[in-house]
């Protein structure tokens, strides 16, 4: 009985598409060796992109011309860079970048930064703009 519950359960989600929606960002690895940043697509589509990034060094200041991102500090610590503004962020923090705002990081950690980003509308690689410190 117990089986068949299971079984109904997973195909109930399959169906509903949870299985393919659901990722479990904490434990996510990056795959394969990198020098500074990695990245992992989580998901995508027309309206919005997400991402894992893992960053050992840092990101060098850039801004997005059509895109909003919201990132959410999974592991590790850095300095961050938000227009005229310079804070420190850790676990747990969440930070909003308007369309626009020049933004950079200093990872201040031992460990890697791991970011959850979010960027809207869909992030094809084309609207990041560097600027001149």
């Amino acid at each position: 009985m117990k089986l068949k519950l299971l079984l109904f359960t997973t195909l109930c989600f399959a169906q509903l598409g949870y299985s393919q929606n659901l990722v479990q960002l904490a434990k996510l690895k990056p795959a394969g060796a990198y020098e500074n940043v990695k990245v992992q697509k989580i998901y995508s589509n027309k309206h919005t992109s997400s991402f894992v990034i893992w960053i050992k060094k840092g990101v060098k200041a850039h801004k997005h011309l059509k895109h909003t991102e919201q990132v959410y500090i999974l592991a590790g610590k850095a300095r961050m860079r938000l227009d005229d503004q310079t804070f420190e962020v850790k676990k747990g923090d969440w930070i909003a970048i308007p369309e626009g705002s020049v933004h950079a990081v200093t990872v201040t950690s031992r460990k890697p930064l791991q970011v959850f980003s979010v960027q809207s509308p869909e992030f094809l690689g084309k609207d990041r703009v560097f600027v001149k410190e």
